[in-house]
């Protein structure tokens, strides 16, 4: 039984023809291996809409972190990704903020932006396996 009101009540699922969490849930049932390699599982946020509306009480965002641990396992995981843990552990965010960025807060009265320690970061990283992934950049 596959209705689809996980791919329904998606919101990335709305926005793109890419990333179909009934889909992904079907591969994983009949042991299609190739959802490893399908970078559409990691366009998944983590909302947990899908589990709340699920008529049979699956565990869609569970399955997919699943899947997407599997696919660290093996190697599978889009360089994109591999990209933003390489920047987010060089400067403890998604992407580099210019300097003049952050004299224009400063012309505008608001405060700095918090720093990130990133020693702990860093070692959080390294434990997870984090710091592999982003050293592959």
């Amino acid at each position: 039984y596959q209705c689809g009101v996980c791919t329904a009540t998606c919101p990335i699922a709305r926005f793109t023809g890419v990333f179909r969490p009934n889909k992904i849930i079907h591969m994983v049932k009949l042991g299609i291996r190739d959802v490893l390699k399908d970078d559409a599982v990691w366009l998944c946020t983590v909302c947990y809409a899908c589990i709340e509306k699920c008529p049979q009480g699956v565990e869609v965002t569970d399955v997919i972190r699943a899947v997407k641990n599997m696919a660290v396992e093996n190697g599978c995981v889009p360089q994109y990704f591999t990209s933003l843990a390489a920047t987010i552990l060089s400067n403890g965010m998604a992407y580099a903020i210019s300097d003049s960025r952050l004299a224009r807060r400063t012309t505008l009265g608001l405060p700095p932006l918090p720093k990130t320690n990133l020693d702990d970061l860093r070692k959080l990283a390294d434990v997870t396996g984090l710091g592999k992934l982003a050293k592959k950049e």
